[in-house]
């Protein structure tokens, strides 16, 4: 009997130290899942999500890739040759939103997530325009495609254009000067249909938000348009008297706002409590998700905001839009769904179908294969259709069925989001303030 039990004992710790060896204990495991995909199945491809998860566009666009990862895998997943094969999302905080810290710490985050859980590609990427800048040297060291999703500095093309090392990095967001040229649009339209031509542009005290206030009010002037004002406001401020008292002297029709911060919703209830006859046209980065109206007790109510790219807003002109918005409220909730960004996650989910279509046809996961794949990208996603600059920038504009595009929606009781521009996307008329009449 004892030398049974001794047998047994030898057997039970051979068999542990084999389970070791081969990776299929607990922790060995974890960290092989990353490349092999365990239990005998198909390998998966490895997805690099490294971002500022603590800022809300960075955990809706993880959200948003997973949906889309999911939804691939559900459907057998992604073609590799003869193979298919699952995706797996690897994750890690680059804490670039979070205040003080440096861009060092970010590119640190980026290059331990490349080094440990070897990532096929990456999507989303940076939050930060200087930290997207600097990644972009790391990202030609280890030629991982890389398709971002929120960082939205013009430069990063003129760097993709000039040196061919860059040539695996893509942007499925818009850029800067989109930005502009929508508000811009968005404006040519109010003054077009009520015969409006004077603005006063207000913006919160960053670099992006007054260096979009400043190419707006060029857009604007170019374009026939008086700026009457140009005003910015510290982050944190919530007294706009001034801007509105100089606003309503000055005969402004449109008062322009440009902010993220939640005390820009106060602009527009001192405006209505002043009794300013001026339409508010503009981005209100808060007001954009579908809780804006409860949020700022429906003050909001005649705000027109503007959605970076459309998904978090559903759009009926756009099918995949309104199927998006759909299957993020069936796998994370209504309420999940209501907190929605305006910017970020409607490319990060088309980013995850761009790079598995490429993948399909590429044939392979050589990177230098896929990247010549996603050059040639012309597909219907989320955002509209999809297609590449030669500077690797998706291309946006006002037509879904030729290039992925924003929109710009009103809020109008009782607490719906109403879009309204592009004039393919409007389902309904802009509602002026009662003290205004169409002129």
């Amino acid at each position: 009997m004892k030398k049974k039990f001794l047998l047994w004992g030898i057997f039970v710790v051979f068999a542990m130290m084999m389970a070791t060896v081969t990776g299929c204990g607990s922790q060995g495991g974890q960290t092989q899942s990353n490349n092999t995909g365990g239990n005998g199945g198909a390998a998966p491809i490895v997805i690099g999500v490294p971002t500022a998860l603590n800022s809300i566009e960075g955990a809706d666009s993880l959200r948003a890739v997973q949906l889309a990862a999911d939804e691939i895998n559900a459907a057998g997943g992604v073609k590799v040759g003869n193979e298919k094969r699952p995706l797996k999302i690897v994750t890690i905080d680059t804490r670039e939103a979070d205040a003080g810290v440096p861009v060092n710490d970010a590119l640190t985050a980026l290059e331990k997530m490349i080094t440990e859980d070897k990532p096929d590609a990456i999507l989303v990427g940076a939050f930060r325009s200087e930290v997207l800048l600097a990644s972009m040297d790391i990202i030609a060291k280890y030629k991982i495609p890389y398709i971002t999703s929120m960082a939205m500095v013009p430069s990063f093309q003129t760097k993709v254009a000039a040196d061919p090392k860059y040539k695996y990095m893509f942007r499925m967001c818009i850029n800067s000067n989109y930005l502009v040229d929508y508000l811009g649009q968005t404006m040519g339209s109010i003054g077009k249909e009520f015969n409006f031509n004077k603005a006063y542009i207000v913006t919160q005290d960053l670099l992006w938000a007054k260096a979009t206030g400043t190419g707006l009010q060029k857009w604007l002037e170019a374009n026939g348009w008086e700026v009457v004002g140009n005003d910015a406001y510290p982050t944190g401020a919530s007294d706009f008297s001034t801007t509105l008292s100089n606003a309503k002297n000055k005969g402004a029709q449109v008062i322009v706002p440009i902010f993220d911060m939640p005390q820009a919703g106060t602009l527009v209830k001192q405006a209505k409590t002043m009794q300013v006859p001026a339409l508010m046209a503009g981005y209100i980065g808060p007001a954009t998700q579908e809780t804006g109206w409860k949020s700022f007790n429906g003050d909001v109510e005649g705000l027109i905001d503007f959605i970076f790219e459309i998904g978090p807003l559903p759009v009926k002109a756009v099918p995949k839009s309104v199927e998006f918005h759909d299957n993020f409220v069936k796998k994370y909730g209504a309420e999940q769904a209501q907190k929605l960004s305006g910017h970020g996650a409607g490319p990060a989910y088309d980013s995850a179908y761009v790079l598995a279509d490429a993948i399909e046809r590429a044939g392979s996961l050589d990177p230098d294969a896929i990247v010549a794949a996603i050059e040639k990208t012309d597909m219907n996603g989320v955002t509209g259709r999809i297609k590449f600059t030669a500077d690797h920038q998706v291309i946006y504009g006002v037509d879904p069925k030729e290039t992925a595009i924003g929109a710009a929606f009103q809020w109008q009781a009782p607490g719906v989001r109403v879009p309204v521009f592009p004039e393919v996307a409007k389902e309904a008329d802009i509602q002026l303030p009662a003290d205004m009449k169409k002129q």
